[in-house]
């Protein structure tokens, strides 16, 4: 079948039907590429191009492709090669532009001017994908001491400013709000540039494309469209530990992405440093940009949470009781806590059952039961390594320097104060010491607390923390 050239509009006479003289090269370009990029590669991305506009001022041709991921990957894999092969016809085209064409269905007009291998691919116009969620955008979270940091920090990831730092790795447990802040990072990136694509994705999803790709022998249309994006977002990273060929496609990924400019968004349930299995490149990758955790929420943070929830949740009115109950009583993440309120109101709503405290312990007896948990020496020992920066290691051993035998002490007053181990039990934890080096930590600390408000506030910020 004869290509079709077509003539969208006549300028003055600047853009023309392509002559005889084009199709005849076109047929000598396309033998050539197909014999030097393969015939399966030629007949999944080059065979289906055809001849387009012919501008003579510029002399730029027009190819034209079935849609704009075509047009993205071919510009991107081959514009450089195709550019050369007709300049080196000698018949008047010294630029190619990949386009869509205008018979072609899909998303808007795609344009590739000049095609350099090094430069980023950002001329993808490309609609954010559907399943970003509005009611997890920047305006509904709600921002505490626990969270202000991540939240911040993807504020500046979102804005129309270049961001200082990429990728930014958030961290936290499960149901803390990290992929409430993905969301809202590409709603707010998207608003100010629509264009720009967005790809967002599980870690999971991530791997089980490339398997995919791979089994089809197909990488190569994969590769196109993770580097085709301007901002990429991939939650839940620890999903990929251990998956060798997975690690190596998503390094590759990420450091063609920071290459070409490109912002980077991942997410895991812990900080870089203690992911396992996780390829020690990608970990300095990762711990290159910026590192923000989600601590777990405390109480203000909880009860704000729920009173935001309460200004729209309508009829039957929640009493301030049930709210301060739910803020008590559920401590685990906030999504639970966030699905306790719901509970309750959708019960309401659907049996004519007024809100009351009785009948809020009632309907949540089983998740207050599941939040009701001991306090541990490790969750204790774990925070205040966290609190103080130091490894969590450092509580079980010897050193004596004063950056580590502080945050050791405060460690074994608060298991003195918030557990029901005894001071041998608690020796014997941090390192097997003796009952008596425990009495003293304990005595140290409350004299400093007395007469060292930084002190005290930092086991107060602990108790917090520690006590959800």
């Amino acid at each position: 079948m004869k290509d079709e050239v077509r003539v969208v509009a006549w300028q003055d006479g600047d853009v023309v039907q392509a002559d005889t003289g084009l199709e005849s090269a076109w047929t000598g370009i396309r033998a050539g590429l197909r014999r030097d990029v393969g015939a399966r590669m030629f007949d999944q991305w080059l065979k289906p191009v055809r001849l387009g506009d012919y501008c003579r001022e510029s002399q730029t041709l027009d190819l034209l492709v079935a849609s704009d991921f075509s047009a993205n990957f071919v510009a991107g894999q081959f514009g450089d090669r195709l550019r050369m092969a007709w300049r080196s016809a000698a018949v008047g085209v010294r630029e190619v532009r990949l386009r869509r064409a205008p018979d072609a269905t899909g998303p808007r007009l795609l344009e590739v001017v000049h095609v350099e291998p090094a430069s980023p691919v950002a001329a993808v116009d490309m609609p954010v994908a559907s399943n970003f969620l509005p009611r997890h955008g920047f305006a509904d979270f709600i921002v505490g001491d626990t969270n202000r940091l991540a939240f911040s920090a993807a504020q500046a990831m979102a804005g129309e400013a270049q961001p200082r730092f990429t990728p930014l790795f958030i961290h936290g447990g499960t149901g803390q709000g990290k992929t409430h802040l993905l969301h809202g990072i590409a709603a707010a990136f998207s608003a100010h540039s629509p264009s720009a694509p967005v790809l967002y994705m599980s870690a999971e999803r991530f791997m089980m494309e490339f398997v995919n790709a791979m089994r089809a022998n197909d990488t190569m249309a994969f590769k196109a469209r993770l580097r085709a994006a301007r901002l990429l977002l991939i939650d839940d990273i620890q999903f990929i530990a251990g998956k060798g060929s997975t690690q190596e496609e998503f390094l590759h990924t990420i450091n063609d992405l920071i290459d070409t400019g490109a912002r980077i968004v991942v997410t895991a349930d812990r900080a870089p440093q203690m992911l396992e299995s996780i390829d020690a490149r990608i970990l300095s990758r990762l711990a290159g940009g910026l590192v923000a955790d989600i601590q777990p929420a405390g109480l203000d943070l909880r009860l704000a949470i729920l009173e935001s929830k309460r200004l729209v949740a309508g009829d039957p009115p929640v009493p301030d009781a049930v709210i301060d109950f739910l803020a008590r009583a559920i401590r685990s993440n906030v999504r639970e806590l966030e699905g306790a309120f719901n509970k309750l109101v959708a019960y309401g709503q659907l049996t004519g059952r007024a809100i009351d405290l009785d009948f809020a312990q009632g309907m949540l007896a089983d998740a207050v039961r599941a939040n009701a948990r001991r306090i541990t020496v490790d969750e204790i020992q774990k925070a205040c390594a966290a609190h103080f920066k130091i490894d969590p290691s450092e509580m079980r051993s010897k050193r004596r320097a004063r950056a580590v035998a502080r945050p050791r002490q405060v460690a074994m007053y608060l298991a003195k104060k918030m557990t029901p181990r005894s001071l041998p039990e608690i020796g014997r934890i941090f390192g097997g010491r003796d009952h008596s080096t425990v009495i003293h930590a304990v005595r140290t600390i409350e004299a400093l607390r007395e007469t060292n408000p930084d002190m005290d506030a930092d086991v107060r910020a602990l108790q917090r923390l520690l006590e959800g």
